[in-house]
This record gives C-alpha cells, structure tokens and sequence, in this order.
C-alpha cells in the first residue's frame, strides 16, 4: 500500500497540471461557446506560443516575464485571424469555420517544421528545480508558479466576462447572435476578441509551461487532445467547467501514472471521459440545448 505523502504528492501535482490543461481547455470552450464552432487550429496556435515562449527565453526574458507581453501579442493576432482570415474565409457557415481553422492549423504547423523542423527543445532556468516545503511534500516550483497563475488567469477572465460590458457582449452574442445584432452589438468584433482571448490564454499556458516542458512543432496536439476532453466533461461552453474539469482531469492522470504507470496515465482520462459520455452528455455544468 502506498504511503499516504506518496498519493498527497501525486493528488498535488496532479492539480498542478490539471491547471494547465485548464487554462487551454478555457480558450477552447470560450471560442466554442460564443462561435459555436471547435478550433482545430488550437493545438496549433499553442505550439507557436511554446517556440514564442522559448525564443523569448534565448533572448533573455524569463517565460514568466514574457507572458507579460507574449499573452497581448497573442490576442492581437488572434484578434486578426478570425476578423481578416476566419470570417471572411467562411462567409458565415460554421461548417466552413471548422474547415478554415483545420486549414489554419495545417499552414502554422508545417510553417513551424519548416522553419524550427522536427527537434525537440527545452530550457534550463535557474529555479527549474527548486522546491516549495509543505511539510509532508515537497511540491516543484515552477508548477506551484504555474498553478498560481493558471488559476487567477481564469479568475479573472470570469470576472471578465460577468462584470465588463465586452463581457457582458460576448455572453449575449454567445447566447443569441441574431438578438445581439438587434440592440447594437458588433457581433463580429465580438468573434474577433472572444478568439484573441483563446489565443492569449494559450501565450500563459505557454509561458507557464516552458520552465518544465519541452517544445516542438506538433507538441500542442498533445494538450488540446486533452482539453477536448475537459471541455465535454466540464460542459461545452462552460468557463468554470472547464476549469474544474482540468483540475478533475489532471489527479486522474497523476493517479492513473501512479498506480498504472507513467506511460499508462491518460487511460484514467480517457475512462473518464467514456463515463461521463454514458452518464451525463451534457458535461458537469452543461445545459441541453
């Protein structure tokens, strides 16, 4: 039987990066739940933030500093790619939107193998493996920072939303498009931000992650793989499903790792999504439509 700072451990840690997985999951259900439509260029547009992270660093700007200004950068060409590239590209079909955005992603990923090609690239900062003390644990770090991060970013991307008069726009576009445009709504603008929003909140994630990750031109598939998952599970256009989806989704992962193998960790995510597939369709926080 494993000791009980050995599952206190992994419980955290799972936590830890179950913030991540969240921070990414809320751009996706964000844009899912205004646009109505997913972004397959998501996982994409998070590598392209990992090399934006990891060129900053070699340039000499912590990922931490660099959020700073990677997270605006982000947005703006978020902002750009849906208001000058998606839009107009669809001409109003949502089922045109998912095949742009694929096309998007296939243009930024092969943009990035043929400039960085296929290696794998980390870096070595100085706090990489320093330790917070918690008595019974000790927790890394940069992921006690990432934690921290991830979480007052969706906090305040809540606040956002509920307490703006953008905000309050992007949940009445995201509730009725057509009753939006009738009291002077610039629904358009609206699509632009609520996507420059996903893009920025994967320049955090990015920034978040480098200290501890590895980044190459596909490395993103991984995590949006994951984030679908959260966003079913914490309901589809859901912000605090999604965030407490990824906080469910990443003990699963570290406790599945621990008692099944590393190697063997996502099985536990992948089980759950099945369960809640069968049990409640609609997510955790889901509504019918």
């Amino acid at each position: 039987m494993l000791a009980p700072a050995i599952l206190l451990s992994s419980v955290l840690n799972g936590l830890m990066t179950g913030a991540i997985y969240a921070l990414v999951a809320v751009g996706l259900t964000l844009v899912y739940g205004v646009l109505h439509i997913i972004n397959f260029a998501h996982g994409a547009i998070l590598s392209a933030a990992l090399f934006a992270a990891y060129f900053a660093w070699t340039a000499g700007i912590d990922p931490y500093v660099a959020l700073i200004g990677l997270a605006p950068v982000f947005f703006a060409l978020g902002y750009a790619a849906q208001r000058f590239v998606i839009s107009p590209a669809s001409h109003g079909e949502d089922q045109n939107v998912l095949l742009v955005t694929l096309g998007l992603a296939i243009v930024i990923e092969n943009a990035l193998l043929t400039a960085f090609h296929s290696d794998t690239r980390s870096i070595d900062v100085p706090y990489g493996f320093a330790s917070v003390d918690l008595g019974l644990v000790f927790l890394p770090l940069p992921r006690v920072l990432a934690f921290t991060v991830a979480c007052l970013v969706s906090a305040g991307i809540w606040f956002f939303l509920h307490h703006t008069d953008t905000g309050k726009a992007i949940r009445a576009v995201s509730k009725e498009r057509y009753g939006a445009t009738l009291v002077g709504i610039d629904v358009p603008h609206v699509y632009a931000v609520t996507f420059g929003i996903g893009a920025a909140c994967l320049a955090v994630a990015a920034c978040l992650l480098m200290p501890t990750f590895v980044v190459n031109p596909r490395i993103g598939n991984a995590f949006v793989l994951v984030a679908f998952t959260i966003v079913v599970l914490g309901g589809m256009g859901s912000i605090a499903g999604a965030l407490l989806g990824g906080l469910l989704i990443g003990v699963v992962e570290s406790l599945s790792g621990l008692f099944l193998g590393e190697s063997l960790g996502q099985i536990g995510i992948f089980g759950l999504f099945i369960l809640v597939l069968l049990l409640r369709p609609t997510g955790l926080f889901g509504a019918k439509a």
